[in-house]
């Protein structure tokens, strides 16, 4: 539903709380007779009519008959300036499924509808208080899974990445305008079209482009978390590994080989970065049928994963199953870890040179595990590691997929324009990055995916 087609809007309710005993509960109410419908269950020495707008008053919510449901707080946050543009009514009870169950039928009885998944922040969206990137940020703000992922979805949710693209489409804009001048009044007294300065600015923008590209590994790492397999032979120390990162006795360490069988999965945030820390059966020949499934577990994981550190024992040379989990480590996406680097070396180097990435550690003691977090960190955030809150940062897929759109327009507007093409082909290649661009934002974003986008939310924003 685009913002150009807003119907006129009947009042929505919601829980804003999640549910469950607690000690406050909040349920919302949005649309045209949000004020009627509290005036018609509120009891207190103020009526909703003659409410401050965003202030609290304290009073009671009674049924239709009179009786009593329950000692509330109420604010009207009266349009436009609320969190949808519309007349906005939060009654604040006492926390409890049953009593928040009574609040919302009353208001349901009283004529309100109940509000779809994401339904008050659509509103917010098709009233023009959000865009859609800011949009998309309420609900990765609500989701976040470290306090770096909430920095980088409240700078979204204030506008950052919105202002950077607008200045993008700026540009955009002056180059189209540029070019229908010269194709609308080609006898006019513009003069010939300056095809050197306007590949540069376009080149520029694409440079700028490239750059904001590159954010997106570190903040989809943020966003969505990342998988990290531990893999290796048996007894090189993978659980020992798995519990030092965790600062717990999470696996089982013995010197029996083959103690992990199955997969042992635990959550951590490493340097502002979610990670799924996955321990893995020790990969090796056997004919033990739960062992065999554990490694076949293994090699499974090894392809999916985000991230593999592959821990080889540094004080004993190399078998033949360290060779076996090493054909099973992608050296792209493996981080080498020597174990065991507290006793004296036995590990031929020689036999490593496929891994350039590598940390020295003692698992047992914890030495090297600092920089080995930080190894891992840098892998997915960069040398400056999770610190990007100066930084404008791509962490949707969607928002990546249109600005690849967009830069891969500029790029055929530029060997366009090198070729000596038509000026409407270049024209045409510049409408093409605007309404990549504008899907992010919301200006071109087709019906369907506003309403994939919006059925993701909660019930109540």
């Amino acid at each position: 539903m685009s913002r150009a087609a807003l119907p006129a809007a009947d009042t929505i309710v919601a829980p804003a709380t999640p549910p469950g005993e607690g000690g406050i509960g909040i349920v919302r109410l949005s649309g045209p007779q949000a004020g009627l419908l509290l005036a018609g269950a509120f009891r207190g020495r103020v009526s909703p009519a003659a409410m401050a707008s965003h202030h609290l008053y304290r009073g009671r919510l009674c049924q239709s008959d009179g009786g009593p449901v329950d000692d509330v707080l109420a604010v009207i946050m009266r349009a436009p300036h609320s969190y949808t543009g519309e007349d906005v009514v939060e009654v604040h009870c006492h926390g409890g499924t049953q009593l928040l169950r009574s609040v919302l039928d009353l208001f349901l009885l009283a004529g309100a509808r109940l509000a779809q998944p994401g339904e008050f922040t659509q509103r917010a969206f098709l009233n023009g208080r959000l865009d859609l990137a800011q949009a998309e940020a309420v609900a990765a703000l609500i989701g976040a899974r470290s306090a770096q992922a909430a920095r980088v979805a409240l700078s979204q949710l204030e506008g950052r990445l919105s202002r950077q693209l607008h200045q993008y489409t700026d540009t955009l804009r002056e180059l189209l305008l540029l070019v229908e001048a010269h194709i609308d009044f080609p006898d006019d007294d513009l003069g010939r079209l300056d095809h050197p300065a306007v590949a540069a600015r376009a080149s520029g923008l694409q440079a700028a482009m490239t750059e904001l590209l590159r954010t997106f590994d570190a903040g989809r790492a943020l966003r969505e978390g990342v998988s990290v397999l531990i893999l290796g032979r048996p007894n090189v120390g993978k659980s020992s590994l798995l519990n030092a990162l965790l600062g717990e006795a999470r696996a089982i360490v013995t010197d029996i080989p083959g103690t992990t069988r199955d997969t042992v999965e635990e959550h951590l945030v490493l340097g502002g970065v979610p990670l799924r820390l996955v321990d893995t059966a020790g990969v090796r020949e056997t004919a033990d049928p739960i062992e065999l499934e554990g490694v076949r577990r293994a090699r499974e994981k090894a392809l999916a994963a985000d991230l593999v550190l592959l821990v080889v024992d540094a004080s004993q040379p190399l078998t033949a199953e360290d060779c076996m989990a090493m054909e099973l480590a992608p050296p792209e996406r493996t981080v080498l870890v020597l174990n065991k680097s507290d006793l004296p070396p036995g590990c031929d180097p020689a036999g490593l040179t496929k891994f350039p990435r590598r940390v020295a550690v003692a698992a047992r003691c914890g030495g090297g595990l600092r920089e080995l977090q930080v190894a891992v960190v840098e892998y997915f955030c960069g040398a400056g590691g999770s610190d990007l809150q100066d930084s404008v940062v791509l962490a949707e897929r969607r928002h990546r997929e249109a600005v690849v759109a967009a830069s891969g327009a500029i790029e055929r507007f530029l060997a366009a324009e090198a070729a000596g093409e038509p000026l409407e082909c270049l024209a045409l290649e510049l409408r093409e990055a605007l309404a990549a661009l504008g899907q992010i934002t919301g200006e071109t974003t087709p019906d369907d995916i506003l309403e994939q986008i919006f059925g993701r939310f909660c019930i109540g924003k």
